[in-house]
């Protein structure tokens, strides 16, 4: 799944924020995509085809569907993971 990034306009007539908040902003959009992906996959019917986007091209090739969904779950560990990661390196900096 491609995901998107940050792009100048987006951010258009906000206050700029420090890297961190970027970081984490861009962490729990990527976390809510990864949600959906996990979500759609496992309400797929088992006879139902998937297909994984190869990177940097727009070329599909067939996938197993209980493959792509124990990636995608693992995926979202990472990221929950990583955002849980963020949290906490910011409780500890507030609490100094």
């Amino acid at each position: 799944m491609p995901s998107r990034g940050a792009r100048p306009e987006d951010g258009c007539g906000l206050v700029p924020t420090d890297n961190s908040t970027q970081h984490k902003e861009d962490l729990s959009s990527k976390i809510k995509e990864q949600k959906i992906v996990v979500d759609e996959l496992s309400n797929l019917k088992k006879n139902r085809k998937v297909y994984r986007q190869q990177q940097n091209s727009d070329i599909f090739f067939l996938a197993d569907r209980t493959e792509m969904l124990s990636e995608s779950k693992n995926i979202l560990d990472e990221l929950r993971k990583e955002y849980q990661e963020i949290e906490n390196s910011e409780k500890t900096k507030i609490k100094k």
